[in-house]
């Protein structure tokens, strides 16, 4: 999806965009594969994605999409245009669920046989007493399972790699199982027993040439990778099917009869139901109590009150009237509306909102671009070398016994264990630190920048806020009995949803007061709600333009950043409540410790000006942007990234979502909404800020650690290749060296646990959330 702008601009320069669904990629060499083959075309650029098996393609008009597909098709992978519609997403769905159940599956086969396969392999070299008749078939009965079943999406792909003549880690890890099966087969058939084996050979392997425990662990470890990348992918997919569930599908289109040229609501329109494609930008569109907004717009006729906090994260309806602008993806309750579309489809807010989320999606991260860079090469560079020391060894003399050895050493010695366990096994000892300070680490697309974080931004509404409005102030009129007239203003609010009538009833429980029923109840569309109550009309609502006596004290409170509203017994005005979204006791000292760290803090709400700056006072925020929407946020944070920052976001409301996914470091509060927590790195699960200074803290171990684990990766298969080409290594050794390599990446990720030790005595126990569990499974 794209902006009208950036569409207009693509029609000006005669480029369209499409976004296709690429599937069967495993690494980022599949990526730069398919990049590489789309650029070929005249005019045409790429961005792929692998996390959601999406590319993005910009292509001149004269170019047929099905062009683009049978292009990736030839690459070797299945392409298909995304259908941009809810069927496509839940087929979607119902596909990753089901490709994850399989890859699961084969793990934890592999898994299951490997354990006795290891075990019996080490007893037997360690202990030939131990040894019994037919031990080796034994063995070959445990690995044969997992070196062709659990092993054969590697074999599939690279037999398909083969076919178009390109290779992938796929391909290493195929050709380094498949050498060192077909090796140890060819052993067991042609040694009789150890006694055939003599020197370095016969100590270190007693066994025989049996390399089966390397390759069933080759496939294992890289399984295992493969299905925490796979999960991950998945979750990376919901925050865009999240954000697609608020748009409508269908929309009540007005159509005025033959003699209507107003085109007012008179009663003499025609009411159609449409997919809400068909919506055009000047139809006039209905929206009835509870219903969902289909597109942005100005209301024409009509009063409601709009939940807008699907764009704003703010917790008070927006009351809205003729003239006033409305927003697809909110909620009108409380009134009918005839809005007149002015954005359609791809131009709403919302559209423009999900648009945002995908492209930072889209977006590669330094080290992502590192490693593309790198799987380009390495593959065929690992299989040229392994071809090298075998025609080397057979020119030396040393026959293809002494030269096949070494160059299946070097497939072996190369295979990306250690790089597949890189970034999965840090990425699960943070998730585990994470969940004892109250943090769920996602993933590790924006942490590789958190090291130089100098700016957090935070959000008003249920992140420094709770979230909930409270009566924070009454004020009645001379001769008002304070207690009769809240409990009069609670019987009415009894009638109403609304968040304030919400508030006003609970402090009037809060107090002890005895509410008593109301009659004849009217809800005031965009006014506020009025009923009779002990014989006296009770009205509550906004404030007049001439509030009398009170005027100061609403004038002192709106100044602060409170809502108002005020109650009206018959025609006379007889109180004024202040109502407020409480600052949560842990934001001031959050805010303190990260301003101590040396960070920035920045209040970025879709709140008023006098409301947001009432609570930065109260947290010691300097620097307030208000009155933001999506977008907007959005725009926000790359102008400070633009100015050299590296951003962390902290938000919990669907309106984040962009933002969080533009960040360097989105992170989510645990009670915010489901987009948001899609949308970020690292979600809060405990309501304490505090968390806030060791979420940054745990980032930053975490991606330094990432780092240190792929660097360690590709240094330790740049030193290795060399002496496996020498002949200093036989496969067992080579297979030995690389499991040492897995276990030095493991080892160094478990320092993981030790990260941000302080704040276990300062922040205690994790206190259970109700969507603790629900971060827990995920």
């Amino acid at each position: 999806m794209s902006t009208g702008t950036e569409r207009a601009a693509a029609a000006d320069a005669d480029v369209r965009t499409v976004e296709l669904r690429v599937e069967g990629m495993t690494c980022a060499a599949c990526v730069g594969r398919v990049e590489r083959k789309l650029g070929k075309l005249d005019g045409v650029r790429a961005a792929v994605n692998l996390a959601t098996e999406r590319a993005l393609v910009e292509y001149p008009a004269g170019t047929e999409v099905s062009t683009l597909v049978e292009t990736v098709q030839k690459a070797g992978y299945d392409a298909g245009e995304v259908r941009p519609d809810a069927a496509d997403t839940g087929d979607r769905a119902t596909e990753d669920d089901t490709a994850l159940r399989r890859l699961r599956t084969r793990m934890a086969v592999a898994l299951i046989l490997f354990i006795p396969l290891a075990d019996l392999s080490l007893a037997m070299s360690l202990v030939p007493s131990l040894r019994f008749p037919f031990w080796q078939w034994v063995v070959v009965a445990l690995a044969l399972p997992v070196v062709v079943w659990a092993a054969w999406p590697f074999h599939r792909t690279a037999f398909v790699n083969l076919r178009h003549g390109t290779t992938s880690m796929d391909t290493l890890v195929s050709l380094g199982v498949i050498a060192a099966s077909a090796w140890s087969l060819g052993g067991l058939a042609f040694v009789d027993d150890a006694r055939a084996l003599t020197g370095w050979d016969a100590v270190l392997h007693p066994t025989g040439p049996l390399y089966l425990e390397v390759a069933a662990g080759v496939t294992t470890f890289v399984l295992a990778g493969r299905y925490f990348e796979a999960r991950a992918r998945r979750t990376a997919g919901r925050v865009m099917r999240s954000l697609a569930a608020l748009e409508t599908d269908e929309v009540t289109v007005l159509v005025g009869d033959t003699g209507s040229d107003t085109g007012s609501d008179t009663g003499r329109d025609t009411e159609r139901t449409v997919p809400v494609g068909r919506l055009r930008v000047g139809d006039r569109f209905l929206v009835r109590p509870g219903e969902r907004i289909a597109a942005d717009g100005v209301v024409e006729t009509g009063r409601a009150a709009v939940d807008t906090s699907a764009m704003t994260g703010e917790p008070v309806p927006v009351e809205v009237g003729p003239d006033d602008r409305v927003t697809g993806g909110t909620i009108a309750s409380g009134g009918r509306l005839v809005v007149v579309a002015e954005q359609v489809g791809a131009d709403t807010r919302l559209a423009r909102m999900i648009a945002a989320v995908e492209r930072a999606q889209t977006g590669k991260s330094a080290t992502q671009r590192l490693a593309d860079r790198v799987s380009a090469v390495f593959v065929p560079i690992v299989l040229g070398c392994a071809l090298l020391t075998l025609l080397g060894w057979l020119l030396a003399g040393a026959g293809w016994t002494g030269a096949i050895a070494p160059a299946i050493a070097v497939v072996i010695i190369a295979c990306p264990c250690a790089l597949g366990l890189a970034t999965p096994t840090a990425l699960m000892v943070a998730t585990g630190r994470g969940a004892e300070l109250g943090i769920f680490v996602k993933g590790y697309r924006a942490l590789e920048t958190t090291r130089a974080v100098d700016t957090v931004v935070l959000d008003k509404t249920g992140t420094l806020t709770t979230g909930t409005m409270t009566v924070a102030d009454v004020a009645v009129t001379a001769g008002t009995d304070r207690d009769l007239l809240l409990a009069r203003a609670a019987a009415v609010e009894a009638g109403s949803e609304h968040a304030i009538a919400a508030a006003v009833r609970a402090h009037a429980s809060a107090a002890g007061l005895a509410v008593p029923e109301v009659d004849d109840f009217v809800a005031l569309p965009g006014l506020g709600a009025r009923g009779v109550v002990g014989g006296t009309t009770v009205t509550v609502g906004r404030p007049p333009d001439d509030p009398g006596e009170l005027g100061e004290r609403i004038a002192a409170w709106e100044a602060g950043g409170h809502t108002v509203v005020v109650v009206h017994t018959g025609d006379d005005l007889a109180a004024a409540i202040a109502l407020t979204d409480p600052v949560k006791e842990s934001a001031p000292v959050a805010v303190a410790e990260l301003v101590a760290a040396g960070l920035r803090p920045v209040l970025l709400t879709g709140d008023r000006p006098a409301a947001a700056h009432a609570v930065a006072a109260t947290c010691g925020i300097t620097e307030v942007v208000a009155g933001t929407l999506p977008d907007g946020k959005v725009d926000h944070v790359r102008a400070l990234q633009e100015q050299g920052r590296t951003v962390a976001m902290v938000g919990d409301g669907v309106n984040d979502a962009a933002a969080l996914a533009t960040a360097d470091l989105g992170v989510a509060v645990g009670s915010g909404t489901d987009v948001a927590l899609e949308a970020a790195d690292v979600v809060l699960v405990r309501d304490d800020l505090r968390v806030l200074p060791a979420t940054v803290e745990l980032a930053r171990a975490t991606m330094s650690t990432i780092r240190g684990n792929l660097w360690w990766a590709f240094g330790y298969n740049v030193a290795a290749i060399p002496v496996a080409m020498a002949g200093l290594l036989n496969p067992l050794l080579a297979g030995a060296a690389m499991a040492l390599s897995s276990f030095l990446v493991v080892t160094n990720s478990l320092r993981l646990r030790k990260a941000a030790s302080w704040a276990d005595a300062t922040l205690g126990p994790v206190r259970a959330t109700p969507s603790e569990d629900e971060h827990a499974a995920a």
